[in-house]
């Protein structure tokens, strides 16, 4: 596997650092995380790969879109099909962004009317994002055969009393940011509401569109509540709704008469809504929860209606925990999924069985052992498992923690793919029977802490999809499959350090090889991503300075420059409630592409307010 000179620079010049910080939370000594089994674990007996960003972090850094937060989290790159809000591709480890599952709050954001099945990245905000943890892998065991890696977001914070916030923001491109939110409660009952708006101008963005004046702009507002019942000492009744409603503009549509325009718009409206039971027991809890996602999306050009598409997924999944003793715990549940195209008649039911088995079998040795059963409506049944296991060596040095996680899944068809093949496909991908894809994959990491705030991590990972559908690009005839296994391999390097009470490095470098079945790089996959953050706390001013390289990627018909951002931000906390904040993204206004086809966004200073009660 060849070693790029990005990476062994940054490997000799600084201890390449990430954020998978086991910070204290009030009122407990470790951090704890709930995307690798759905249930609360501690970071430190996680066997998979895990990061967590906090609040903090969140909004220190400041940008608006949720993708761009999450960008500089290792082996996380994002692509940009154009503007601000535009479709956007969020990777882990190299693998398609539809093998990412997002849930809000345990709502899952996924649009059943895209080609593929997946979240609408480019229009989630960060406004009153509170945390967020990422499971890198193919080892999504409790959350579908199909999750090539999750991302748990949580928002805002359930309990009593009343708190709250509004935050105003303004910069470059006539961009606005406003938000709001409130929560509290009382023994029995908390609630939580946040709402958001942001408008921008935006910036040109396609390459062929010389017309300096043809900025692609683009508003989003999305409102969020859940609320919390306790109707008995052991029974909580929970609930969510969310709704995200986003406008932009765009280039390169078709006209009527097939002409192209550059007058085009889009529409996106999402609203998911969640309810839930969960009974606690001396020996666990168990959850019962349906939840239904409405999809609507609509494209104009030259202001007439050129493309409608609405959708529906429905779920329903019951989830239990139950301590079969001090050492050992089972998971278990069974989910139900119905996705359809509804403005095409378009529908699937997926039915799926787990259990995982998690144990600490002697001192400081952690395994989990799962397996999954699915039933496609369409294709067939189908066995899925994932293995993982962590031991941990307490040293005067320090602790040492080596570890090793192994899962496989599948991913039906989507939707999209089949009725495209079947109503407007011709020959070859007409006469392509798409079967189902399967995934497998595994890691190795080893990392050491040798004191609070401070540690450093190696993982290897190796991934492998078997008969990866693919549109034609040949001939555009459709979706064909891949016979044969492509391939994602790599390295992360992972770190922080702790120089004292002020200062704190972090970063992280992920070299990844992503092939296709004819050994071919896979497009829109650098082979090389690095961050580095330096952060400084002193009393009232807390500031960050980020570095974001990108190296060895290729478009879809030529290389892609390899490229560096450097970002700003810094916030004064003026009283106990009151702060001012800034920041400035590419701050060296560096040109460099995303994607062929697209320009990305040059230097934009932001500043703004924020009060907190």
């Amino acid at each position: 596997m060849h070693i790029s000179k990005l990476a062994i620079a940054i490997a000799l010049g600084c201890t390449v650092t990430s954020v998978i910080a086991e910070e204290a939370t009030p009122g407990s000594d470790i951090e704890h995380v709930v995307v690798s089994s759905r249930v609360i674990t501690p970071v430190r007996e996680l066997a998979t790969s895990v990061s967590v960003m906090t609040e903090e972090e969140i909004e220190l850094r400041g940008y608006a879109n949720l993708a761009e937060v999450l960008r500089i989290e290792p082996s996380v790159h994002v692509t940009d099909s154009g503007g601000i809000g535009s479709t956007s591709a969020l990777r882990i480890r190299g693998e398609e962004g539809y093998r990412t599952l997002i849930r809000i709050d345990g709502v899952d954001v996924s649009d059943p009317t895209g080609t593929q099945i997946m979240p609408q990245v480019g229009q989630l905000q960060s406004s009153n994002v509170s945390r967020v943890e990422i499971l890198r892998g193919p080892q999504g065991l409790v959350y579908g055969a199909d999750a090539g890696g999750v991302i748990n977001i949580q928002s805002g914070r359930l309990e009593q009393g009343v708190y709250g916030s509004v935050r105003a923001e303004a910069g470059e491109y006539n961009t606005q940011n406003l938000s709001a939110e409130v929560g509290g409660g009382s023994e029995t009952v908390e609630a939580y509401l946040s709402v958001s708006d942001y408008s921008t101008d935006g910036f040109n963005s396609r390459i062929d569109d010389t017309d300096p004046a043809d900025d692609d702009g683009y508003d989003n507002t999305t409102v969020h509540a859940k609320v919390s019942v306790k109707a008995t000492d052991a029974l909580t009744l929970g609930f969510v709704a969310r709704h995200n409603d986003g406008e932009g503009e765009f280039d390169n549509c078709y006209t009527a008469a097939f002409s192209i325009s550059n007058d085009c718009d889009s529409a996106f409206e999402q609203t998911n809504f969640r309810v839930s039971a969960n009974y606690a027991l001396e020996s666990g809890n168990q959850q019962l929860a349906y939840a239904k996602t409405l999809i609507e999306r609509e494209n104009y050009t030259e202001g007439a209606s050129s493309y409608f598409t609405k959708g529906t997924v429905e779920r329903v999944e019951y989830i239990g925990d139950t301590a079969i003793n001090d050492q050992h715990t089972v998971v278990y549940g069974i989910d139900w999924e119905e996705e359809a195209i509804t403005s095409s008649n378009e529908s699937r039911t997926q039915t799926g069985y787990y259990g995982e088995l998690q144990s600490e079998w002697v001192e400081n040795l952690f395994t989990t052992a799962g397996v999954r059963y699915d039933d496609n409506e369409d294709f067939g049944e189908h066995l899925s498992y994932r293995l993982s296991s962590a031991y941990i060596w307490e040293l005067q040095a320090g602790e040492l923690k080596l570890r090793g996680a192994y899962g496989t899944g599948f991913r039906a068809p989507s939707l999209y793919e089949v009725q495209y093949n079947r109503d407007f496909g011709y020959a070859p991908a007409s006469d392509v029977a798409l079967k189902e894809e399967e995934s497998k994959g595994y890691e190795i990491g080893l990392q050491f802490t040798p004191s609070a705030g401070t540690f450093v991590e190696v993982v290897y990972f190796d991934q492998k999809i078997e008969d990866a559908i693919v549109f034609d690009m040949a001939t555009y005839s459709g979706y064909l499959q891949e016979l044969g296994t492509a391939t994602s391999e790599g390295i992360e390097l992972i770190g922080q350090w702790a120089i004292n009470d002020a200062w704190t490095i972090k970063g992280n470098y992920t070299y990844n090889d992503a092939d296709d079945v004819n050994g071919a790089q896979r497009v829109r996959r650098p082979r090389d991503l690095a961050n580095l953050s330096v952060l400084y706390r002193y009393e009232a001013v807390t500031a960050e300075a980020t570095v974001r390289m990108v190296a060895d990627a290729v478009g879809i018909s030529a290389p892609l420059d390899d490229y560096s951002l450097v970002d700003l931000s810094a916030r004064y906390d003026v009283t106990e409630n009151f702060s001012v904040f800034g920041r400035i993204e590419n701050a060296f206004d560096k040109s460099y592409q995303g994607a062929s086809a697209f320009r990305s966004r040059g230097r934009a200073a932001n500043i703004g307010v924020n009060y907190a009660f």
